[in-house]
């Protein structure tokens, strides 16, 4: 396996469908990223990394206020990290309903080796209790974060998510175009599989089910 060092920041090729392209949307319908995928997945339904993400060395704040490290404060052996923000009028409830029902499905004992990490691209709006709040819609055990922009932008960067900033709406508020992967994290730190989120729920729960037997 690719190690951390040499891992992060590599370009990515995903493998699934072969000679396929991906376009990822983001929360707010803007393209994001090309994704292209080859005909190994891994055994996996989602996309497989065949070049690997490594966890940012990054402190954030979850929304008990509270100092996070993305590699070592998570207890678990699977991290599944979704980026998106608490006014997203559509794909993020989505991705986050999915993610919560496909847990639901696995039985106790895997459900208990994975931890979902949600980070906000809007800290101006999510402050920590609004984050907490939110998410209980969704999974109590959920952990939501936030920081200042910039720290976000470039733990993202690192994970290949985009953040493309504000638009403005006519109403006089704003969306945030963003990547709206969920990027799945060994033991290790590393990530190898990501899920887009036209990614149905059966396929979310097996992959789930193999990434913590893999551990």
């Amino acid at each position: 396996m690719t190690s951390p060092s040499s891992a992060r920041r590599l370009p990515v090729r995903l493998a699934a469908l072969c000679g396929v392209l991906v376009l990822l949307l983001s929360a707010c319908s803007q393209p994001a990223a090309v994704i292209t995928r080859s005909d190994d997945n891994g055994g996996y339904r989602g996309a497989f990394l065949d070049q690997l993400y490594v966890m940012p060395d990054a402190t954030l704040t979850d929304a008990h206020g509270q100092d996070f490290n993305l590699r070592t404060s998570p207890s678990k052996p699977v991290t599944l990290v979704f980026f998106g923000y608490t006014n997203c009028p559509d794909v993020c409830i989505g991705v986050l309903s999915d993610m919560a029902l496909a847990l639901q499905r696995v039985d106790d004992q895997t459900r208990e080796q994975i931890q979902v990490v949600y980070i906000t691209t809007d800290p101006a709006r999510d402050k920590p209790k609004v984050i907490g709040a939110y998410l209980e819609r969704f999974d109590p055990h959920f952990i939501g974060l936030t920081a200042d922009l910039d720290e976000i932008v470039e733990v993202a960067q690192d994970l290949g998510v985009d953040i493309q900033g504000k638009k403005k709406l006519p109403s006089g508020g704003y969306e945030i175009g963003h990547s709206a992967q969920v990027i799945g994290f060994g033991a290790n730190r590393v990530a190898e599989v990501l899920w887009t989120p036209s990614t149905p729920i059966g396929d979310l729960s097996a992959d789930f089910e193999r990434l913590v037997d893999q551990q």
